[in-house]
């Protein structure tokens, strides 16, 4: 299947230095707002296939809320243990105040 674009959410959806997520195509998407802009991920954590909602988002790193792995939202590269294994990332673009995401 070929990646296509899907207009996510708004870009007030998503507050400051938090994120949300939510299924798109067959995947969960977890949509991140942070100082540096918008950015996507997997939304389960790799480590417990845990759900990264309700994670704590600080300095471009989201800490799954189950066991504290942390992930760099820019790359999905795994930053602590228990997590080793990156999180899949998404291209993103904003137009007209909504977040797109290629899925």
């Amino acid at each position: 299947m070929t990646a296509q674009w899907h207009d996510a959410c708004a870009t007030d959806d998503v507050d400051d230095e938090d994120l949300i997520t939510m299924k798109l195509a067959d995947n969960v998407v977890a949509i991140y707002n942070t100082p540096e802009g918008f950015f996507a991920t997997a939304g389960m954590c790799t480590h417990e296939d845990e759900s990264l909602d309700g994670g704590l988002v600080m300095d471009g790193v989201i800490e799954c809320p189950l066991h504290q792995g942390r992930f760099c939202v820019r790359t999905g590269r795994a930053l602590s243990a228990p997590a080793v294994e990156n999180l899949v990332t998404y291209d993103l673009k904003i137009e007209d105040d909504r977040v797109w995401v290629k899925v």
